[in-house]
């Protein structure tokens, strides 16, 4: 659904919408925004005379359409600028009939409100200086997040420890910038006023932080999305045995017959508080039917879009060349594979010592090492402690913003060592403070902010 962001934003409008989900539930919560949204409110508020109440109190009530009672409610009052959005703020929570909650909407858009769009109370937020964008962006990620990891992550950058390690860079880079600046007043004078040594370490020590937050967008981006992890082997080798053991449940049918599955079979699992997209592929090898061969097909591109290869081979009936084959074979350049020996319940203690070190050694049925396997699973796709303290990058616009701030850092390096004059150099200083100033929302477009807050629900 679009939203109409670029046009103008008018503060002396108040806004409504639901801010709970569609659907009959016990509560829906009814959100309002604006200068006048405590008088509107009290229009339709029969009980004490909200107008007259302090900030943050509750107060139980009727909305009423004329003589006719609506509802029960409690009423929240946040005056500005104690409340999300820094205007005044009120949340009527009423029975969640859909009817009750589109008769109170109506009512209050006739008394005065409008309906909000998507995401313009965030956008207030931001444009009364409540959030800056990148936190604002956190608010859709935070509710977003499906796991404890991306919870964590969101919420962090919510805090503003993003925010306030860009701000921390950009301020001392406007320090200098604004140094150089000055140079060019008294061009000819040939004065030199910021130090080309001190710039040049400032820059220098920008760049490293600027490039680990590029490198951290790969696990941000993990814990953000989730991680592409498909089950692969040859048939009978226990990849749905394997499925159902991590899974803990009875996922996928199990069968002796080889090839029992021909198509993908996706489930969640979580380990640690990351999401792992679990794939149970089609056995791979020469298929005997026209629909076995279109299973391995989709194994085989499973494989290529998968960030994570768990490859399980029975240790008992796998020749040493098969498997080295195998493996060969379903090599991806950025897939991580994890090599699996399942079926060890059933293996001598020669046959053990015989396997592969680098071998993970299972047992699916019996549910031997099972939480071995799920640890390395984890570790193979995070590759570093995660304390909930770190800045993690897991927005697309950032590292791409992030990125071209490095490149303009770099130039700025490059002409300090060429001795460029100050006006190139200045030029190089402010690119780099532009796609900083786009990441926090110092530097905002139209464009810009439709995209970001189309995207959110109506009712934030």
């Amino acid at each position: 659904m679009r939203s109409d962001l670029s046009q103008p934003v008018h503060p002396e409008e108040t806004i409504v919408a639901l801010a709970t989900p569609n659907g009959v539930g016990a509560i829906g919560v009814i959100r309002l925004s604006g200068y006048d949204a405590i008088n509107i409110a009290n229009r339709v508020f029969k009980g004490k005379d909200l107008s007259k109440q302090a900030s943050h109190t509750i107060h139980l009530g009727h909305i009423v359409d004329g003589d006719m009672i609506l509802d029960e409610v409690l009423v929240s009052l946040f005056v500005g600028p104690r409340s999300y959005t820094r205007e005044n703020v009120v949340e009527i929570s009423c029975h969640g009939s859909n009817y009750i909650l589109e008769s109170i909407i109506k009512l209050l858009i006739k008394s005065g409100a409008r309906s909000a769009k998507p995401g313009e109370f965030t956008l207030r937020a931001f444009l009364n200086g409540q959030l800056d964008l990148s936190q604002a962006e956190a608010v859709a990620d935070l509710i977003a997040s499906n796991s404890k990891a991306s919870q964590q992550v969101a919420l962090q950058q919510l805090r503003g420890g993003f925010s306030n390690q860009l701000q921390s860079l950009r301020a001392q880079l406007v320090q200098f910038a604004s140094l150089v600046e000055l140079e060019l007043d008294f061009s000819e004078e040939d004065v030199e006023f910021a130090n080309r040594d001190q710039l040049k370490q400032l820059v220098h020590d920008t760049t490293i932080v600027i490039g680990s937050l590029i490198r951290s967008f790969e696990l941000g981006n993990v814990i953000k999305q989730g991680v592409n992890t498909v089950i692969a082997g040859r048939p009978n080798a226990g990849k749905s045995t394997l499925l159902n053991a991590l899974l803990n449940e009875e996922r996928a049918i199990v069968s002796h017959i080889p090839g029992t599955t021909r198509d993908t079979i996706e489930e969640v699992l979580n380990i640690n508080g990351i999401n792992f997209r679990m794939v149970d592929t089609a056995g791979i090898r020469e298929a005997t039917d026209a629909i076995e061969q279109i299973g391995v097909q989709r194994t085989m591109e499973k494989i290529d879009q998968s960030a994570l290869l768990v490859y399980v081979f029975d240790a008992l009936q796998i020749t040493a060349e098969e498997l080295n084959s195998d493996i060969e074979s379903l090599q991806r350049p950025g897939v991580t594979m994890l090599v699996v020996a399942n079926k060890i319940d059933l293996l001598s203690e020669d046959q053990l010592t015989a396997i592969s070190p680098d071998a993970i050694l299972i047992s699916a049925k019996e549910k031997q090492h099972i939480d071995e396997l799920k640890q390395k699973i984890y570790h193979a796709a995070v590759k570093q402690q995660l304390t909930g303290d770190e800045t993690l990058v897991t927005n697309i616009r950032h590292l791409e913003a992030l990125q071209k701030t490095e490149e303009a850092l770099v130039r700025v390096l490059n002409g300090i060592d060429t001795y460029i004059t100050s006006d190139f150099l200045a030029m190089d200083i402010k690119q780099a403070l532009h796609y900083l100033g786009e990441i926090t929302g110092a530097v905002t477009t139209d464009d810009l902010l439709e995209n970001i807050f189309s995207k959110f629900c109506i009712g934030k």
